[in-house]
Protein backbone atom coordinates (compact mmCIF):
# COMPACT_ATOMS: atom_id res chain seq x y z
CA UNK A 1 0.00 0.00 0.00
CA UNK A 2 1.29 3.13 -0.95
CA UNK A 3 0.61 6.51 -1.48
CA UNK A 4 1.81 10.56 -1.65
CA UNK A 5 1.04 13.87 -1.15
CA UNK A 6 2.48 15.51 -4.09
CA UNK A 7 2.78 14.59 -7.70
CA UNK A 8 5.86 12.78 -7.25
CA UNK A 9 6.74 9.57 -9.94
CA UNK A 10 6.88 7.08 -6.43
CA UNK A 11 4.50 6.57 -4.06
CA UNK A 12 5.54 5.91 -0.30
CA UNK A 13 4.80 2.44 1.29
CA UNK A 14 2.28 2.69 4.25
CA UNK A 15 0.99 0.50 6.75
CA UNK A 16 -2.19 0.83 5.30
CA UNK A 17 -3.83 2.98 3.47
CA UNK A 18 -7.67 4.60 3.18
CA UNK A 19 -9.67 5.00 0.33
CA UNK A 20 -12.82 7.05 0.06
CA UNK A 21 -16.00 6.28 -2.41
CA UNK A 22 -15.78 8.47 -5.78
CA UNK A 23 -12.75 10.31 -4.64
CA UNK A 24 -9.60 7.51 -4.20
CA UNK A 25 -6.64 7.20 -1.82
CA UNK A 26 -6.74 9.70 1.36
CA UNK A 27 -3.54 11.72 0.83
CA UNK A 28 -2.97 11.16 -2.23
CA UNK A 29 -2.13 13.51 -5.33
CA UNK A 30 -4.69 11.28 -7.45
CA UNK A 31 -7.80 11.68 -5.17
CA UNK A 32 -10.30 13.25 -6.24
CA UNK A 33 -13.63 13.63 -8.40
CA UNK A 34 -12.28 15.13 -11.13
CA UNK A 35 -9.10 14.36 -13.09
CA UNK A 36 -5.51 14.98 -10.92
CA UNK A 37 -2.81 13.98 -13.40
CA UNK A 38 -1.19 17.17 -14.34
CA UNK A 39 -1.49 16.01 -17.94
CA UNK A 40 -5.29 15.21 -18.27
CA UNK A 41 -6.17 18.31 -15.92
CA UNK A 42 -4.64 20.80 -18.12
CA UNK A 43 -6.68 18.66 -21.45
CA UNK A 44 -9.37 19.03 -19.94
CA UNK A 45 -10.18 19.69 -15.77
CA UNK A 46 -13.83 18.93 -15.75
CA UNK A 47 -13.61 14.81 -16.91
CA UNK A 48 -13.91 12.02 -13.89
CA UNK A 49 -11.17 10.29 -12.53
CA UNK A 50 -10.92 6.62 -13.73
CA UNK A 51 -7.36 6.63 -12.00
CA UNK A 52 -8.16 7.44 -8.65
CA UNK A 53 -6.41 4.10 -8.07
CA UNK A 54 -3.46 2.87 -9.74
CA UNK A 55 -2.75 -1.50 -8.99
CA UNK A 56 0.09 -3.26 -10.27
CA UNK A 57 1.03 -7.22 -10.17
CA UNK A 58 4.24 -7.71 -7.54
CA UNK A 59 5.80 -9.84 -10.56
CA UNK A 60 6.12 -6.83 -13.03
CA UNK A 61 8.45 -5.36 -10.30
CA UNK A 62 10.11 -8.72 -9.70
CA UNK A 63 10.50 -8.72 -13.92
CA UNK A 64 12.03 -5.21 -13.04
CA UNK A 65 14.77 -5.57 -10.59
CA UNK A 66 15.79 -8.93 -12.52
CA UNK A 67 17.08 -6.84 -15.37
CA UNK A 68 18.65 -4.41 -12.80
CA UNK A 69 16.32 -1.63 -12.05
CA UNK A 70 15.55 -1.11 -8.21
CA UNK A 71 12.32 -0.73 -8.02
CA UNK A 72 10.06 -1.75 -4.32
CA UNK A 73 6.36 -0.97 -3.64
CA UNK A 74 4.99 2.41 -4.50
CA UNK A 75 8.30 2.93 -7.21
CA UNK A 76 5.96 3.08 -10.27
CA UNK A 77 3.55 4.98 -9.01
CA UNK A 78 1.52 2.37 -7.37
CA UNK A 79 -0.92 2.51 -4.84
CA UNK A 80 -1.65 -1.53 -4.54
CA UNK A 81 0.95 -3.95 -5.19
CA UNK A 82 -1.08 -7.62 -6.17
CA UNK A 83 0.23 -10.99 -5.73
CA UNK A 84 -1.60 -13.65 -7.78
CA UNK A 85 -4.17 -11.64 -9.64
CA UNK A 86 -3.52 -11.42 -13.56
CA UNK A 87 -5.01 -7.27 -13.75
CA UNK A 88 -4.18 -7.58 -17.33
CA UNK A 89 -6.33 -10.01 -18.40
CA UNK A 90 -9.25 -8.39 -16.58
CA UNK A 91 -12.10 -6.38 -18.59
CA UNK A 92 -13.22 -3.51 -17.75
CA UNK A 93 -15.30 -3.06 -15.00
CA UNK A 94 -14.04 -5.86 -13.03
CA UNK A 95 -14.68 -5.34 -9.29
CA UNK A 96 -11.86 -5.89 -7.21
CA UNK A 97 -12.76 -6.60 -3.69
CA UNK A 98 -10.21 -6.19 -0.97
CA UNK A 99 -11.61 -6.60 2.30
CA UNK A 100 -14.77 -4.22 2.53
CA UNK A 101 -12.96 -2.56 -0.22
CA UNK A 102 -14.67 -2.54 -3.64
CA UNK A 103 -12.74 -0.95 -6.64
CA UNK A 104 -13.99 -0.79 -10.53
CA UNK A 105 -11.23 -1.49 -13.06
CA UNK A 106 -11.58 1.31 -15.44
CA UNK A 107 -8.71 0.50 -17.66
CA UNK A 108 -5.29 0.45 -18.11
CA UNK A 109 -2.12 3.28 -17.62
CA UNK A 110 -0.61 3.81 -20.61
CA UNK A 111 3.50 4.69 -19.50
CA UNK A 112 4.93 7.41 -20.48
CA UNK A 113 8.65 9.23 -20.89
CA UNK A 114 8.37 9.83 -16.75
CA UNK A 115 9.08 5.82 -16.22
CA UNK A 116 12.47 6.00 -18.70
CA UNK A 117 13.11 9.39 -16.95
CA UNK A 118 12.74 7.32 -13.52
CA UNK A 119 15.31 4.61 -14.80
CA UNK A 120 16.76 4.66 -18.10
CA UNK A 121 15.39 1.50 -19.84
CA UNK A 122 12.17 0.89 -17.73
CA UNK A 123 10.03 1.69 -20.35
CA UNK A 124 10.43 -1.37 -22.39
CA UNK A 125 9.90 -3.61 -19.17
CA UNK A 126 6.44 -1.98 -18.83
CA UNK A 127 5.88 -1.61 -22.35
CA UNK A 128 6.27 -4.59 -24.95
CA UNK A 129 5.04 -5.42 -28.97
CA UNK A 130 1.47 -6.75 -28.84
CA UNK A 131 2.84 -9.33 -31.52
CA UNK A 132 5.70 -10.46 -28.82
CA UNK A 133 8.10 -9.31 -31.07
CA UNK A 134 11.43 -8.43 -29.62
CA UNK A 135 12.68 -5.13 -30.77
CA UNK A 136 15.57 -3.50 -30.02
CA UNK A 137 13.66 0.08 -31.06
CA UNK A 138 12.86 2.67 -29.20
CA UNK A 139 8.94 3.35 -27.68
CA UNK A 140 6.86 6.37 -29.62
CA UNK A 141 5.16 8.55 -27.21
CA UNK A 142 2.48 10.20 -28.63
CA UNK A 143 1.86 14.16 -28.19
CA UNK A 144 0.72 13.87 -24.61
CA UNK A 145 3.94 11.18 -23.50
CA UNK A 146 2.55 8.40 -23.34
CA UNK A 147 3.47 4.91 -24.98
CA UNK A 148 2.04 4.60 -28.52
CA UNK A 149 4.02 2.13 -30.41
CA UNK A 150 6.88 -0.01 -31.08
CA UNK A 151 8.38 -0.09 -34.52
CA UNK A 152 5.28 1.11 -35.81
CA UNK A 153 2.97 -2.11 -34.44
CA UNK A 154 0.78 -2.04 -31.41
CA UNK A 155 1.62 -2.24 -27.98
CA UNK A 156 1.12 -4.17 -24.63
CA UNK A 157 0.75 -2.07 -21.75
CA UNK A 158 2.60 -3.71 -18.56
CA UNK A 159 2.49 -0.38 -16.26
CA UNK A 160 -0.88 -1.66 -14.37
CA UNK A 161 -4.42 -0.60 -14.22
CA UNK A 162 -6.38 2.31 -12.89
CA UNK A 163 -9.71 2.22 -10.67
CA UNK A 164 -12.30 3.93 -9.07
CA UNK A 165 -13.27 3.60 -5.59
CA UNK A 166 -17.33 2.04 -5.46
CA UNK A 167 -17.28 1.42 -1.62
CA UNK A 168 -14.04 2.60 0.63
CA UNK A 169 -12.52 1.59 3.76
CA UNK A 170 -9.05 0.96 4.72
CA UNK A 171 -6.41 -1.23 2.78
CA UNK A 172 -3.40 -3.06 4.48
CA UNK A 173 -0.47 -5.26 3.02
CA UNK A 174 -1.44 -8.84 3.05
CA UNK A 175 -5.33 -7.94 2.32
CA UNK A 176 -6.61 -11.01 -0.12
CA UNK A 177 -7.93 -9.75 -3.84
CA UNK A 178 -11.09 -11.43 -4.85
CA UNK A 179 -12.19 -10.95 -8.51
CA UNK A 180 -16.00 -10.18 -9.59
CA UNK A 181 -16.25 -10.02 -13.43
CA UNK A 182 -18.63 -8.11 -15.38
CA UNK A 183 -21.37 -9.40 -17.28
CA UNK A 184 -20.62 -10.65 -20.68
CA UNK A 185 -19.50 -9.49 -23.35
CA UNK A 186 -16.23 -8.12 -21.76
CA UNK A 187 -14.64 -5.20 -22.75
CA UNK A 188 -10.84 -5.48 -23.16
CA UNK A 189 -9.03 -2.97 -21.02
CA UNK A 190 -8.05 0.16 -22.86
CA UNK A 191 -5.41 2.99 -21.83
CA UNK A 192 -7.39 6.17 -19.32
Amino acid sequence: MSRDETHRFSKTPRESITLVTGLGVVGDAHAGALVQHRSRVRRDPGRPNLRQVHLIQDDLLAEARAVGHDLGPGGLGENVLTTGVDLLALPTGTRLLLGEVVLRVTGLRNPCRQIEDFSAGLLKVVVARADARPSTSEITLGPTGGAESIDGAGITRRAGVMAVVERGGEVRPGTAVEVELPPEPHQRLEPV
